[in-house]
């Protein structure tokens, strides 16, 4: 039963991937609006910033990393609900393949678009003077935190995608995900806060995984935020896999 469903998500990835590659516009819109904060916050806003470090190129790129994964993770709604409208899904299911094969497809494909866009800010990221010492472990650390917290956006996505009457509604799930970074120490250090704003940015998820990508790739100790971090991303993944899956077979029931 492993093997068929394997099987039958590796076929469905590549239906979905092909998709992806032949509207490589998806990639490039969701990399051009972190792209843009980039270049205004380093270059229009960064002087006036007080972050307490000299490369404020640095202490940016993993708030605008999320920003971008949080953006691209709205396509795998967008993917999922065209799916559902154009009654594709009740094709698959008439098919002797294994049902789940076809919600991990896109799941998988949002875990492949969104690394890629990553790599392109990283890349545009060293052009602007961003500068890592982190050495490999380090590096994976960081991959393996970025990809979780794709998975499990994606999953919310998924959610978004199965219970949407519109493609509006399937993508705006995201925007307050977006949202998140800006009260968060992603642009700024939380001590710079007024006393209410300071206290939800310290206790909001992105903080925590901010901090812990900036420590692994300043090679600065991660204390206990990497277990923060952790702890919010496996928590809402759990639920939202439940939530998705119950959401699934009431659609396809």
């Amino acid at each position: 039963m492993t093997t068929r469903v394997l099987s039958d998500t590796g076929v469905m990835l590549g239906r979905s991937l092909r998709h992806v590659t032949r509207s490589m516009d998806t990639i490039i819109t969701v990399t051009i609006m972190p792209i843009a904060f980039m270049l205004l916050f380093v270059y229009v806003f960064g002087g006036a910033i007080q972050s307490g470090t000299d490369n404020y190129t640095t202490y940016l790129l993993p708030g605008i990393l999320l920003i971008a994964i949080a953006s691209g993770v709205s396509y795998t709604a967008f993917r999922l609900f065209s799916d559902l409208q154009s009654g594709i899904f009740e094709r698959f299911h008439s098919m002797p393949i294994a049902r789940s094969s076809v919600l991990w497809g896109h799941v998988l494909t949002s875990l492949v678009s969104n690394a890629i866009s990553v790599v392109i800010i990283v890349l545009v990221g060293l052009l602007m003077g961003f500068r890592s010492s982190a050495g490999v472990l380090a590096w994976l650390a960081v991959a393996g935190i970025l990809a979780l917290f794709t998975l499990t956006l994606t999953w919310v996505a998924v959610i978004a995608g199965l219970g949407a009457s519109s493609t509006d509604g399937a993508t705006a799930f995201s925007y307050p995900i977006i949202f998140l970074p800006f009260v968060s120490s992603a642009f700024v250090p939380t001590d710079t806060m007024p006393g209410p704003v300071r206290a939800f940015a310290e206790n909001q998820p992105v903080t925590s995984i901010v901090n812990t990508i900036r420590a692994l790739l300043e090679q600065q100790p991660v204390g206990g935020d990497i277990w923060v971090a952790l702890g919010w991303c496996v928590g809402v993944l759990v639920v939202a896999y439940a939530f998705a899956m119950v959401a699934y077979r009431r659609r396809i029931a």
